[in-house]
């Protein structure tokens, strides 16, 4: 309370951000760990050749329904029989939507990352208006007046930085996490398509 205090008016929405940032980001990894895991068990399965379509639906189960790799292998699983070029259709489409959930909220990091700097900006605007505004009418006869000023501004000022590095740290990590799944996704998916075109050759 006493650095909000000190740092101005610009600290309370500063502050707000920090808290929308801090949850966004365990909001993030709680998501990553839950939903966005795959087994080393099913993954080896899928890279074996010409694997057995029930095992596969087996591991399938053993995820949960919120599993980005369990939406994504459902719809190949439940299309198999289609067309591949409807089956590739109905997987992007999946591909996209699970895309989509792993970027909400990041706007709101990369927002942060942009006004959080400008806020600390503008308590340093404003905390030194007020040291000059005391240096103005009283001379140097009020220097604690002054430095309260100067320390308002500092403190806006690297509270901002802060929050931005953070959230900036956060945004790309997560822009990295959100790549590198849907690069999985479309690699193993890729390789479940070619079991199809195997069974399809053989039979």
């Amino acid at each position: 309370m006493n650095i909000i205090k000190l740092g101005g008016l610009v600290m309370i929405p500063l502050s707000a951000m920090a808290i929308i940032a801090l949850a966004i980001i365990f909001d993030k990894i709680f998501y990553y760990q839950k939903h966005v895991k795959i087994s080393k068990r099913f993954f080896d399965l899928i890279e074996t050749y010409n694997f057995d379509w029930q095992k596969f639906n087996q591991q399938l189960q053993n995820l949960n329904q919120q599993n980005c790799y369990r939406r994504f292998f459902r719809v190949i699983f439940e299309n198999r029989t289609k067309p591949i070029w409807w089956l590739e259709s109905r997987a992007v489409d999946e591909a996209k939507q699970i895309e989509k959930q792993l970027n909400s909220l990041l706007w709101i990091l990369e927002t942060i990352i942009t006004s959080a700097p400008l806020l600390g900006l503008l308590g340093t605007i404003i905390g030194m208006m007020s040291s000059f505004k005391i240096l103005g009418n009283e001379g140097v006869v009020n220097p604690t007046g002054i430095t309260a000023g100067v320390a308002e501004s500092l403190i806006a000022t690297g509270f901002g930085l802060v929050i931005a590095i953070i959230a900036l740290f956060a945004f790309n990590y997560f822009t990295k996490l959100q790549n590198q799944t849907i690069d999985e996704l479309e690699r193993l998916g890729t390789r479940i398509i070619d079991h199809l075109k195997i069974d399809r050759n053989e039979n």
